[in-house]
């Protein structure tokens, strides 16, 4: 069971190892700081808002529906606090 943020987390790197984009360009693309960017990538934050969550979809170049149309936001998969 993981929490939604550390679901988040292992999405986003599935889909930038997939399509080859750095944590750096991400940061770019969206102007999170890259000590934030890393919270997120490791799971260690309390709770990310939407828009955080929109802009790093966003620029992985997925639609929201695709990026959560993954087996890590499976009900029975996520720990719900």
């Amino acid at each position: 069971m993981m929490t939604l943020n550390e679901a988040f987390a292992v999405r986003v790197k599935e889909i930038m190892k997939e399509k080859k984009i750095t944590q750096y360009k991400i940061t770019q693309d969206t102007g999170i700081y890259p000590s934030t960017m890393n919270y997120i990538l490791h799971g260690k934050t309390k709770a990310s808002n939407f828009k955080t969550m929109a802009l790093i979809i966003r620029a992985l170049g997925v639609s929201v529906a695709e990026f959560f149309n993954s087996p890590a936001f499976e009900f029975e998969n996520l720990e719900i606090e």
